[in-house]
Protein backbone atom coordinates (compact mmCIF):
# COMPACT_ATOMS: atom_id res chain seq x y z
CA UNK A 1 0.00 0.00 0.00
CA UNK A 2 2.89 2.36 0.41
CA UNK A 3 3.78 2.06 -2.76
CA UNK A 4 0.24 3.16 -4.15
CA UNK A 5 0.30 6.18 -2.06
CA UNK A 6 3.89 6.92 -3.36
CA UNK A 7 2.82 6.52 -6.94
CA UNK A 8 -0.20 8.55 -6.18
CA UNK A 9 1.56 11.36 -4.94
CA UNK A 10 3.81 11.46 -7.74
CA UNK A 11 1.11 10.99 -10.34
CA UNK A 12 -0.87 13.83 -8.84
CA UNK A 13 2.67 15.71 -8.75
CA UNK A 14 3.01 15.47 -12.63
CA UNK A 15 -0.24 16.75 -13.28
CA UNK A 16 -0.10 20.13 -10.93
CA UNK A 17 3.37 20.44 -12.93
CA UNK A 18 1.90 19.96 -16.34
CA UNK A 19 -1.76 21.84 -15.35
CA UNK A 20 -0.76 23.72 -18.57
CA UNK A 21 -0.76 21.58 -20.78
CA UNK A 22 -3.04 19.43 -19.48
CA UNK A 23 -5.70 22.32 -18.98
CA UNK A 24 -6.84 21.02 -15.60
CA UNK A 25 -6.99 23.28 -12.91
CA UNK A 26 -3.98 22.22 -9.95
CA UNK A 27 -6.27 22.06 -7.06
CA UNK A 28 -8.08 18.94 -9.12
CA UNK A 29 -5.56 16.76 -9.14
CA UNK A 30 -4.74 17.89 -5.39
CA UNK A 31 -7.53 17.55 -3.64
CA UNK A 32 -8.01 13.78 -5.64
CA UNK A 33 -4.57 12.58 -5.23
CA UNK A 34 -5.25 14.00 -0.68
CA UNK A 35 -8.23 12.00 -0.74
CA UNK A 36 -6.76 8.54 -2.45
CA UNK A 37 -3.19 9.10 -0.34
CA UNK A 38 -5.52 8.60 3.11
CA UNK A 39 -7.89 6.19 1.76
CA UNK A 40 -4.46 4.34 1.08
CA UNK A 41 -3.29 4.64 4.39
CA UNK A 42 -6.65 4.16 6.32
CA UNK A 43 -6.83 0.90 4.19
CA UNK A 44 -3.63 -0.45 4.55
CA UNK A 45 -3.20 0.66 8.06
CA UNK A 46 -2.71 -2.82 9.51
CA UNK A 47 0.21 -3.63 7.34
CA UNK A 48 2.40 -0.64 8.24
CA UNK A 49 5.40 -1.17 10.69
CA UNK A 50 6.21 2.37 11.53
CA UNK A 51 4.51 5.99 11.71
CA UNK A 52 5.33 9.45 12.66
CA UNK A 53 3.97 10.45 15.41
CA UNK A 54 3.56 14.18 15.25
CA UNK A 55 2.79 14.80 19.06
CA UNK A 56 6.15 13.29 19.77
CA UNK A 57 8.04 14.10 16.74
CA UNK A 58 9.34 10.98 15.77
CA UNK A 59 8.69 7.53 14.43
CA UNK A 60 7.12 4.84 16.77
CA UNK A 61 6.66 0.77 15.98
CA UNK A 62 3.05 -0.25 15.40
CA UNK A 63 4.33 -3.99 15.21
CA UNK A 64 2.19 -5.47 18.14
CA UNK A 65 -0.42 -2.98 18.26
CA UNK A 66 -4.32 -4.13 17.41
CA UNK A 67 -6.42 -2.58 14.58
CA UNK A 68 -7.70 -0.13 16.81
CA UNK A 69 -5.19 1.20 18.40
CA UNK A 70 -3.84 1.84 14.94
CA UNK A 71 -7.30 3.10 13.96
CA UNK A 72 -7.42 5.86 16.91
CA UNK A 73 -3.67 6.92 16.11
CA UNK A 74 -4.50 7.58 12.52
CA UNK A 75 -8.10 9.61 13.32
CA UNK A 76 -5.73 11.58 15.76
CA UNK A 77 -2.44 12.02 13.35
CA UNK A 78 -4.87 12.74 10.47
CA UNK A 79 -7.21 15.85 13.00
CA UNK A 80 -3.70 17.16 14.19
CA UNK A 81 -2.76 17.81 10.70
CA UNK A 82 -6.03 19.06 8.95
CA UNK A 83 -5.96 21.51 12.61
CA UNK A 84 -2.52 22.77 11.46
CA UNK A 85 -3.76 22.96 7.78
CA UNK A 86 -6.93 24.79 8.73
CA UNK A 87 -4.98 27.54 10.68
CA UNK A 88 -2.99 28.34 7.64
CA UNK A 89 -5.85 28.05 5.46
CA UNK A 90 -8.03 30.20 7.48
CA UNK A 91 -5.13 32.67 8.05
CA UNK A 92 -5.27 33.47 4.13
CA UNK A 93 -8.37 33.91 3.98
CA UNK A 94 -8.24 36.83 6.25
CA UNK A 95 -5.63 37.87 4.68
CA UNK A 96 -6.84 37.59 1.37
CA UNK A 97 -10.29 39.62 2.50
CA UNK A 98 -8.11 42.51 3.84
CA UNK A 99 -6.74 42.57 0.48
CA UNK A 100 -9.99 42.51 -1.43
CA UNK A 101 -11.73 45.74 1.27
CA UNK A 102 -8.91 47.69 0.26
CA UNK A 103 -9.12 47.14 -3.09
CA UNK A 104 -13.04 47.42 -2.91
CA UNK A 105 -12.00 51.44 -1.74
CA UNK A 106 -9.21 51.80 -4.59
CA UNK A 107 -6.51 52.21 -1.91
CA UNK A 108 -3.97 50.81 -4.25
CA UNK A 109 -4.76 53.72 -6.53
CA UNK A 110 -2.81 55.80 -3.95
CA UNK A 111 0.79 53.90 -4.93
CA UNK A 112 -0.54 54.88 -8.40
CA UNK A 113 -0.77 58.26 -7.15
CA UNK A 114 2.86 58.77 -6.12
CA UNK A 115 4.76 57.45 -8.56
CA UNK A 116 5.38 60.95 -11.08
CA UNK A 117 8.46 60.13 -12.81
CA UNK A 118 8.66 59.29 -16.53
CA UNK A 119 12.71 57.95 -16.36
CA UNK A 120 13.02 53.90 -16.92
CA UNK A 121 15.52 53.15 -14.57
CA UNK A 122 14.01 55.29 -11.65
CA UNK A 123 10.62 53.31 -11.95
CA UNK A 124 12.54 50.39 -12.19
CA UNK A 125 13.78 50.96 -8.53
CA UNK A 126 10.43 52.59 -7.51
CA UNK A 127 8.34 49.53 -8.43
CA UNK A 128 11.08 46.70 -7.40
CA UNK A 129 11.35 48.95 -4.04
CA UNK A 130 7.36 48.73 -3.91
CA UNK A 131 7.30 45.26 -4.60
CA UNK A 132 10.02 44.35 -1.93
CA UNK A 133 7.93 46.23 0.78
CA UNK A 134 4.36 45.24 -0.38
CA UNK A 135 5.29 41.75 -0.67
CA UNK A 136 5.95 41.60 2.95
CA UNK A 137 3.14 42.84 3.91
CA UNK A 138 -0.11 41.58 1.25
CA UNK A 139 2.46 38.60 0.31
CA UNK A 140 4.58 38.18 -3.16
CA UNK A 141 1.45 37.23 -5.54
CA UNK A 142 -0.93 39.95 -4.37
CA UNK A 143 1.92 42.50 -4.28
CA UNK A 144 2.51 41.16 -8.30
CA UNK A 145 -1.12 42.02 -9.36
CA UNK A 146 -1.04 44.95 -7.16
CA UNK A 147 1.46 46.77 -8.99
CA UNK A 148 1.01 45.08 -12.39
CA UNK A 149 -2.40 46.49 -12.50
CA UNK A 150 -1.10 50.09 -11.50
CA UNK A 151 1.45 49.88 -14.43
CA UNK A 152 -0.82 49.02 -16.82
CA UNK A 153 -1.72 52.48 -16.29
CA UNK A 154 1.32 54.05 -16.56
CA UNK A 155 3.42 52.48 -19.50
CA UNK A 156 1.53 52.34 -22.48
CA UNK A 157 4.42 49.86 -24.12
CA UNK A 158 3.45 46.04 -23.67
CA UNK A 159 6.95 44.60 -24.24
CA UNK A 160 8.20 47.10 -21.61
CA UNK A 161 5.69 46.21 -19.11
CA UNK A 162 7.24 42.32 -19.38
CA UNK A 163 10.54 43.60 -18.28
CA UNK A 164 9.03 45.48 -15.31
CA UNK A 165 6.82 42.62 -14.95
CA UNK A 166 10.06 40.04 -14.71
CA UNK A 167 11.57 42.18 -12.73
CA UNK A 168 8.37 42.35 -9.93
CA UNK A 169 8.66 38.72 -9.81
CA UNK A 170 12.21 39.04 -8.49
CA UNK A 171 11.43 41.77 -6.23
CA UNK A 172 7.85 40.42 -4.68
CA UNK A 173 9.66 37.00 -4.23
CA UNK A 174 12.67 38.33 -2.28
CA UNK A 175 10.46 40.65 0.04
CA UNK A 176 8.13 37.54 0.86
CA UNK A 177 10.95 35.40 1.90
CA UNK A 178 11.59 37.62 5.15
CA UNK A 179 8.56 38.48 6.26
CA UNK A 180 6.11 35.42 8.30
CA UNK A 181 2.99 36.73 6.10
CA UNK A 182 4.67 37.51 2.69
CA UNK A 183 4.66 33.89 1.77
CA UNK A 184 2.57 30.89 1.92
CA UNK A 185 6.31 28.96 2.95
CA UNK A 186 7.19 31.51 5.70
CA UNK A 187 3.68 31.67 6.71
CA UNK A 188 3.89 27.81 7.14
CA UNK A 189 7.24 27.73 8.55
CA UNK A 190 6.04 30.38 11.17
CA UNK A 191 2.74 28.97 12.56
CA UNK A 192 4.28 25.44 12.68
CA UNK A 193 6.75 27.60 15.03
CA UNK A 194 10.04 26.71 13.25
CA UNK A 195 11.33 30.54 13.03
CA UNK A 196 9.34 33.10 14.82
CA UNK A 197 8.80 36.30 13.13
CA UNK A 198 11.61 38.76 14.68
CA UNK A 199 14.39 36.19 14.07
CA UNK A 200 13.43 35.62 10.44
CA UNK A 201 13.46 39.37 9.46
CA UNK A 202 16.50 39.84 11.26
CA UNK A 203 18.36 36.33 9.52
CA UNK A 204 16.64 37.21 6.08
CA UNK A 205 16.16 40.58 5.96
CA UNK A 206 19.31 41.17 4.54
CA UNK A 207 19.84 38.69 2.46
CA UNK A 208 16.40 39.06 0.55
CA UNK A 209 17.14 42.59 -0.11
CA UNK A 210 20.69 41.70 -1.64
CA UNK A 211 18.47 39.29 -3.49
CA UNK A 212 16.07 41.78 -4.94
CA UNK A 213 19.19 45.02 -5.31
CA UNK A 214 21.34 43.10 -7.26
CA UNK A 215 19.29 42.27 -10.40
CA UNK A 216 17.70 45.66 -10.52
CA UNK A 217 21.24 47.34 -10.39
CA UNK A 218 22.01 44.96 -13.46
CA UNK A 219 18.81 45.69 -15.28
CA UNK A 220 18.92 48.88 -14.77
CA UNK A 221 22.22 49.29 -17.19
CA UNK A 222 19.91 47.21 -19.83
CA UNK A 223 18.83 48.69 -22.90
CA UNK A 224 15.04 47.88 -21.62
CA UNK A 225 15.03 50.28 -19.06
CA UNK A 226 17.15 53.46 -20.68
CA UNK A 227 15.19 56.42 -21.95
CA UNK A 228 11.72 57.97 -21.02
CA UNK A 229 8.32 56.87 -20.85
CA UNK A 230 5.01 58.05 -22.55
CA UNK A 231 2.55 58.12 -19.55
CA UNK A 232 -0.84 58.29 -20.15
CA UNK A 233 -2.77 60.83 -18.41
CA UNK A 234 -5.75 59.02 -16.37
CA UNK A 235 -8.64 60.42 -15.47
CA UNK A 236 -9.74 57.60 -12.64
CA UNK A 237 -10.79 59.39 -9.51
CA UNK A 238 -9.81 58.22 -6.32
CA UNK A 239 -12.12 58.03 -3.34
CA UNK A 240 -11.69 59.86 -0.07
CA UNK A 241 -11.78 56.81 2.01
CA UNK A 242 -8.84 55.44 -0.15
CA UNK A 243 -5.60 56.33 1.54
CA UNK A 244 -6.93 55.17 4.92
CA UNK A 245 -8.36 52.38 4.05
CA UNK A 246 -4.91 51.51 2.85
CA UNK A 247 -3.02 51.96 5.74
CA UNK A 248 -5.48 50.80 8.06
CA UNK A 249 -5.80 47.31 6.07
CA UNK A 250 -1.64 47.17 5.69
CA UNK A 251 -1.79 48.60 9.51
CA UNK A 252 -4.19 45.98 10.34
CA UNK A 253 -1.51 43.02 8.60
CA UNK A 254 1.25 44.19 10.19
CA UNK A 255 -0.27 44.17 14.04
CA UNK A 256 -0.95 39.85 13.42
CA UNK A 257 2.78 38.91 13.87
CA UNK A 258 2.42 41.48 17.41
CA UNK A 259 -0.59 40.34 18.45
CA UNK A 260 1.19 36.90 18.17
CA UNK A 261 3.94 37.38 19.97
CA UNK A 262 1.95 39.16 22.84
CA UNK A 263 -0.69 36.98 23.47
CA UNK A 264 1.50 33.28 21.86
CA UNK A 265 -1.81 32.63 20.12
CA UNK A 266 -2.20 30.93 16.65
CA UNK A 267 -1.83 33.84 13.79
CA UNK A 268 -4.83 32.97 12.40
CA UNK A 269 -6.91 34.29 15.98
CA UNK A 270 -5.18 37.96 15.27
CA UNK A 271 -5.82 37.63 11.84
CA UNK A 272 -10.05 37.35 12.69
CA UNK A 273 -9.20 40.13 14.48
CA UNK A 274 -7.49 42.12 12.18
CA UNK A 275 -10.43 41.07 9.32
CA UNK A 276 -13.56 41.91 11.74
CA UNK A 277 -11.75 45.37 12.50
CA UNK A 278 -11.52 46.14 8.81
CA UNK A 279 -15.05 44.85 8.27
CA UNK A 280 -16.48 47.03 10.78
CA UNK A 281 -14.81 50.31 8.66
CA UNK A 282 -15.47 48.89 5.72
CA UNK A 283 -19.08 48.86 6.46
CA UNK A 284 -19.20 51.60 8.69
CA UNK A 285 -18.20 53.84 5.41
CA UNK A 286 -20.23 52.33 3.10
CA UNK A 287 -23.27 53.27 5.55
CA UNK A 288 -25.19 49.68 5.24
CA UNK A 289 -27.01 47.27 6.72
CA UNK A 290 -25.75 44.02 6.31
CA UNK A 291 -25.27 40.39 7.19
CA UNK A 292 -22.65 38.09 6.05
CA UNK A 293 -24.21 34.58 7.30
CA UNK A 294 -28.00 36.12 5.12
CA UNK A 295 -28.14 37.91 1.87
CA UNK A 296 -31.72 40.40 1.45
CA UNK A 297 -33.78 39.57 -1.19
CA UNK A 298 -35.64 42.19 -3.59
CA UNK A 299 -32.47 44.13 -4.67
CA UNK A 300 -29.90 44.41 -1.38
CA UNK A 301 -26.48 45.52 -2.68
CA UNK A 302 -24.13 43.57 -1.18
CA UNK A 303 -21.67 45.33 0.96
CA UNK A 304 -17.80 45.45 1.08
CA UNK A 305 -17.42 42.65 3.31
CA UNK A 306 -19.39 40.03 1.51
CA UNK A 307 -17.80 41.20 -2.00
CA UNK A 308 -14.48 40.84 -0.41
CA UNK A 309 -15.42 37.48 0.35
CA UNK A 310 -16.57 36.42 -2.89
CA UNK A 311 -13.58 37.47 -4.98
CA UNK A 312 -10.88 35.81 -2.54
CA UNK A 313 -8.50 32.85 -4.39
CA UNK A 314 -10.81 29.95 -3.52
CA UNK A 315 -9.08 27.64 -5.14
CA UNK A 316 -5.42 28.87 -3.94
CA UNK A 317 -6.65 27.69 -0.62
CA UNK A 318 -8.24 24.32 -2.00
CA UNK A 319 -5.14 23.74 -3.37
CA UNK A 320 -2.70 24.04 -0.75
CA UNK A 321 -5.33 22.21 1.18
CA UNK A 322 -4.83 18.98 -0.94
CA UNK A 323 -0.61 19.70 -1.15
CA UNK A 324 -0.52 20.07 2.84
CA UNK A 325 -2.48 17.09 3.49
CA UNK A 326 -1.13 14.70 0.79
CA UNK A 327 2.13 15.73 2.38
CA UNK A 328 0.83 14.43 5.69
CA UNK A 329 -0.17 11.28 4.56
CA UNK A 330 3.32 10.43 3.44
CA UNK A 331 4.96 11.91 6.71
CA UNK A 332 2.67 10.12 8.67
CA UNK A 333 3.71 7.12 7.22
CA UNK A 334 7.83 8.02 8.37
CA UNK A 335 8.31 8.07 4.82
CA UNK A 336 9.60 11.69 4.09
CA UNK A 337 11.45 11.35 7.79
CA UNK A 338 13.54 8.58 6.78
CA UNK A 339 14.40 10.20 3.45
CA UNK A 340 15.28 13.03 4.89
CA UNK A 341 17.98 11.28 7.62
CA UNK A 342 19.22 9.45 4.12
CA UNK A 343 19.49 12.83 2.37
CA UNK A 344 21.52 14.99 5.07
CA UNK A 345 23.69 11.22 5.36
CA UNK A 346 25.08 11.56 1.79
CA UNK A 347 24.68 15.59 1.31
CA UNK A 348 25.65 18.88 3.14
CA UNK A 349 22.66 20.37 4.56
CA UNK A 350 23.30 24.22 2.73
CA UNK A 351 23.64 21.78 -0.33
CA UNK A 352 20.73 20.46 0.04
CA UNK A 353 19.06 23.47 0.57
CA UNK A 354 20.12 25.58 -1.79
CA UNK A 355 19.24 22.60 -4.68
CA UNK A 356 15.73 23.28 -2.83
CA UNK A 357 15.59 26.10 -4.25
CA UNK A 358 16.56 25.39 -7.32
CA UNK A 359 14.07 22.91 -7.52
CA UNK A 360 11.35 25.14 -6.34
CA UNK A 361 12.05 27.04 -9.66
CA UNK A 362 10.37 23.67 -11.26
CA UNK A 363 8.14 22.17 -8.48
CA UNK A 364 5.83 24.23 -6.23
CA UNK A 365 7.50 25.69 -3.15
CA UNK A 366 4.53 24.37 -0.55
CA UNK A 367 5.01 21.31 -1.26
CA UNK A 368 8.78 21.08 -1.19
CA UNK A 369 8.84 23.10 2.22
CA UNK A 370 5.61 20.48 3.75
CA UNK A 371 8.43 17.84 3.34
CA UNK A 372 11.33 19.35 4.67
CA UNK A 373 9.43 20.25 7.88
CA UNK A 374 8.83 16.83 8.01
CA UNK A 375 12.76 16.24 7.12
CA UNK A 376 14.28 18.40 9.19
CA UNK A 377 13.96 18.26 13.52
CA UNK A 378 15.45 21.02 14.88
CA UNK A 379 14.34 23.73 17.19
CA UNK A 380 12.80 27.15 16.22
CA UNK A 381 14.66 29.10 14.72
CA UNK A 382 18.00 26.69 13.95
CA UNK A 383 20.05 28.64 10.91
CA UNK A 384 18.13 25.61 8.51
CA UNK A 385 14.99 26.73 8.55
CA UNK A 386 15.67 30.24 8.11
CA UNK A 387 18.02 28.74 5.08
CA UNK A 388 14.74 26.60 3.94
CA UNK A 389 12.53 29.89 4.38
CA UNK A 390 15.15 32.14 1.81
CA UNK A 391 15.87 29.29 -0.65
CA UNK A 392 12.39 28.63 -1.52
CA UNK A 393 10.70 32.18 -0.80
CA UNK A 394 13.24 33.52 -3.70
CA UNK A 395 14.63 30.01 -5.55
CA UNK A 396 11.39 30.37 -7.60
CA UNK A 397 11.94 33.48 -9.60
CA UNK A 398 14.53 31.24 -11.39
CA UNK A 399 11.40 30.39 -13.97
CA UNK A 400 8.14 31.98 -14.14
CA UNK A 401 6.32 28.82 -13.57
CA UNK A 402 8.20 28.55 -10.31
CA UNK A 403 6.35 30.94 -8.16
CA UNK A 404 2.51 32.38 -7.78
CA UNK A 405 3.86 35.77 -8.40
CA UNK A 406 5.42 34.72 -11.83
CA UNK A 407 2.42 32.72 -12.94
CA UNK A 408 0.11 35.11 -12.43
CA UNK A 409 2.73 37.62 -14.14
CA UNK A 410 2.53 35.07 -16.81
CA UNK A 411 -0.94 35.15 -17.07
CA UNK A 412 -1.53 39.01 -16.62
CA UNK A 413 1.17 40.22 -19.46
CA UNK A 414 1.39 37.05 -21.43
CA UNK A 415 4.46 36.48 -20.67
CA UNK A 416 6.14 33.25 -22.49
CA UNK A 417 7.90 30.91 -20.57
CA UNK A 418 10.93 30.87 -22.72
CA UNK A 419 10.99 35.08 -23.19
CA UNK A 420 11.93 34.87 -19.41
CA UNK A 421 14.08 31.93 -19.66
CA UNK A 422 15.94 34.44 -22.09
CA UNK A 423 15.93 37.51 -20.46
CA UNK A 424 15.24 37.55 -16.51
CA UNK A 425 15.93 33.78 -15.39
CA UNK A 426 19.95 34.88 -15.36
CA UNK A 427 19.15 37.89 -13.42
CA UNK A 428 17.28 36.00 -11.13
CA UNK A 429 19.93 33.63 -10.77
CA UNK A 430 22.37 35.98 -9.62
CA UNK A 431 20.00 37.87 -7.23
CA UNK A 432 19.44 34.29 -5.77
CA UNK A 433 23.38 33.20 -5.48
CA UNK A 434 23.91 36.68 -3.68
CA UNK A 435 21.17 36.80 -1.48
CA UNK A 436 22.96 33.09 -0.36
CA UNK A 437 26.36 34.41 -0.28
CA UNK A 438 24.69 37.11 2.36
CA UNK A 439 23.14 34.99 4.54
CA UNK A 440 25.55 32.00 4.58
CA UNK A 441 28.50 35.27 5.79
CA UNK A 442 25.89 36.70 7.94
Amino acid sequence: MAIFIVSVFIIGYLAITLEHQLKIDKLIPALVMMALAWAGVAFGLDGFENWFDPHQGGLISLVGQDHESRLHLMESTLLHHFGKTCEILIFLVGAMTIVEIIDHFNGFQTFKRLIKTRKKSTLLWVVCGLGFILSAIIDNLTATIVLITILRKIVKDPGTRMWYAGMIIIAANAGGAWSPIGDVTTTMLWMAKKVSASHLIEHLLIPSLVCMLVPTLIASFLPAFKGELAIAEQDEKVGKNSSMMLILGLSLIIFVPIFKTVTHLPPYIGMMLSLGIMSLVAEFISARQFSITKAEDHGHVHGPTFKALGRIEMPSILFFLGILMTVAALESLGMIFMFGNNVRASIDENVFVILLGVGSAIIDNVPLVAASMGMFQEKIDADVWHFIAYAAGTGGSMLIIGSAAGVVAMGMEKISFFWYLKNITLLALVGYLAGIGAFLLI
